[in-house]
């Protein structure tokens, strides 16, 4: 689909506002340009939010919240159904409207929008298992139990990688908790959050509910900050930077606030000896290469046991020279653009720093301009375990071989950066993958064996540790977060007996 087909059925024009509150609102802020990164041309314009738009979307939020939190949450899941089956049918329009916004390629765009559809179905299920427990009492004649209570508007700060699906997974579940959504995506990717609110309000029109699924374009230090601070937004969800986590970790918590952060991930995968080097180099690929070096599950470490290293390092060098890199609209291409050519000067930057500390490219390396403003080469760079650009998180398709002697030295290596995302061993050893996966191993929020770092299902809960921040999303239990925990006691009977069996009076 071309832009004017996808702006069609999506509901998009030149000018656009970035405001939705039950309706609409003009967008009296400050207008920017969503860029494509292909071409480095303007799609269309975006009027960002005023401090008073601001306002009316979180109070217009917290009034829906009222009623909202009132549905059984079977109907609220079965709005959610309907904001699913309406994601399917836009589903080519929206993967290519991020593929024309972001740069990832049409099959991850399609991919992501799958993404939303996926984590909609889960959350209709558990619109019917928001389960509580019941406890036995010490007390006679007295039940206890637990209940689950919704919070009130969830804010979601979205980054410019996964435009939409982060969004879904913390809006989807959000609402059939009982929450409300006030959704600021990134400045970068403002159409995918337009497109996708325009399908949200087609289910949502004539329900009353509309405000249920909030949007407010704005920047980090004005909108972001607000939402930071607002004493009515009980949980803020964060993806973005380990910078940027600092800060509203900080500053959510100076007002007791919840937050749930989702930032870098540094990760690594352990390749042994006995590993199946083929299944390891195809892992590694995809791992390093999807999305332009741009997930925050992207392998950045590929640590390799010395007794397969060169094998590991000449056949990935042949896999990324067959590596198509061009416009990602074009269904043979396997890399399209950095999300800006301000992405390719880090990643330019990173790879000198690389080399002053003795690293040494053995593939790629080079701008390609000829591509287009944000085009670069994937690249693979040998390397020593304590080289201190390691430490760092390069947004970019640079990976770094690092050579080790055994599986204790690898694990030493993967564990020893701030961050604690996703991680993954290749082996054949039982012993091998059942101490990565052991307290002894990975220290990292996802672990996986025998397969690559990135493609995370919405069944598991996904999140990481140390500097990525601990919070968690879609599968498992991660629906608490989004909600409050209420312990109840009852007393059905005549006396009034105290806990511990003290006695009083």
């Amino acid at each position: 689909m071309d832009k004017a087909e996808v702006f069609a059925r999506l509901g998009l024009s030149e000018s656009n506002s970035g405001v939705y509150a039950g309706g609409w609102l003009p967008g009296a802020g400050r207008e920017i340009g969503s860029i494509n990164p292909t071409t480095g041309e303007v799609l269309a314009r975006v009027r960002r939010a005023s401090a008073e738009e601001y306002e009316q979307v979180v109070r217009t939020s917290l009034d829906v919240f009222r009623e909202w939190r009132m549905l059984p949450a079977p109907r609220r899941g079965e709005y959610v159904r309907q904001i699913g089956n309406a994601l399917r049918d836009n589903k080519r329009a929206l993967g290519a409207l991020v593929t024309l916004e972001m740069g990832k390629i049409i099959a991850e765009g399609e991919g992501e929008v799958q993404e939303m559809i996926d984590i909609t179905d889960f959350a209709v299920g558990l619109s019917r298992q928001l389960y509580g427990l019941t406890m036995m009492s010490e007390r006679p004649r007295h039940r206890m139990y637990e209940q689950w209570h919704p919070l009130g508007p969830v804010a979601s700060i979205t980054s410019f990688n996964f435009p939409v699906a982060v969004w879904a997974w913390n809006s989807a579940i959000a609402a059939v908790c009982g929450d409300t959504n006030v959704w600021k995506p990134s400045s970068m990717t403002p159409l995918t959050a337009i497109a996708v609110t325009n399908v949200v309000n087609e289910v949502m029109e004539g329900s009353g509910f509309e405000a249920a699924f909030s949007l407010v374009v704005g920047g980090g230090a004005d909108i972001g900050e607000a939402i930071v601070n607002d004493h009515r937004i009980p949980l803020v969800s964060a993806t973005g930077s380990c910078d940027m986590g600092y800060k509203v970790s900080a500053g959510v918590a100076k007002r007791l606030g919840r937050s749930i952060l989702e930032l870098g991930g540094n990760n690594a995968i352990i390749v042994m000896d006995d590993a199946d080097v083929e299944l390891a180099v195809r892992g590694a690929l995809f791992a390093a290469v999807g999305t332009a070096g741009q997930r925050c599950t992207t392998l950045r470490r590929l640590i390799v046991q010395r007794g397969v290293a060169d094998e590991v390092a000449q056949r990935l060098i042949a896999a990324y020279h067959q590596v198509r890199i061009g416009d990602p609209l074009d269904p043979a291409t396997l890399m399209g653009p950095l999300v800006d050519p301000s992405a390719v000067e880090n990643m330019m930057t990173a790879l000198a720093i690389a080399g002053e500390q003795g690293g040494k490219v053995l593939h790629g390396g080079n701008r390609l301009p000829e591509l287009g403003p944000a085009f670069a080469e994937p690249t693979i760079v040998m390397m020593d375990k304590d080289a201190p650009i390691l430490q760092e998180e390069t947004f970019a398709p640079v990976l770094y071989i690092i050579p080790v002697d055994d599986l204790e030295e690898a694990i030493g290596v993967q564990n020893g950066v701030r961050q604690g995302l996703s991680s993954a061993i290749f082996t054949d050893s039982l012993k091998s993958a059942e101490t990565f996966l052991s307290h002894l191993g990975s220290d990292c929020g996802i672990a996986n064996v025998n397969i690559g770092t990135s493609g995370a299902e919405i069944g598991g809960a996904f999140g990481g540790e140390k500097e990525t921040g601990g919070g968690r999303e879609a599968g498992s239990d991660a629906w608490k977060a989004y909600m409050r925990r209420q312990t109840t006691t009852i007393n059905w009977g005549d006396d009034l007996p105290l806990a511990q069996g003290i006695e009083f009076g």
